[in-house]
């Protein structure tokens, strides 16, 4: 599982950086992430439903107004993020959406095929 910040980071990936002066959540607020804590969610979720959870991905890129989360996993597993008539996805965007107002944000959540 990775998450990464499309505007770059260091690494490529998104990690809590083990500093003191860390949150509740686990990030240091002074590299602040777009969507840190959606995306978070977002990569969690996916990661719970997939049969190969090292293989998810989420890209945060900046839209106009929001936050773009892209969300890529394996191509076996992309009916299992999707799910029935899309019913998963539309759950999945609604718990992301709610992680996000909580931080006063508006993301977006796409899935790659």
């Amino acid at each position: 599982m990775s998450f990464s910040d499309a505007e770059g980071s260091p690494d490529g990936n998104l990690t809590p950086d083990g500093d003191d002066s860390q949150d509740s959540d686990g990030w240091d607020d002074d590299d602040h992430v777009p969507a840190g804590r959606a995306g978070a969610v977002l990569a969690y979720l996916a990661s719970s439903l997939v049969e190969t959870p090292d293989q998810v991905k989420v890209v945060a890129s900046e839209a106009r107004n929001s936050t773009k989360l892209t969300l890529s996993v394996a191509p076996g597993d992309v009916g299992r993020v999707i799910g029935r008539r899309g019913r998963v996805a539309q759950a999945i965007r609604t718990v992301v959406r709610a992680a996000a107002v909580r931080e006063g944000q508006d993301v977006q959540v796409d899935i790659a095929d």
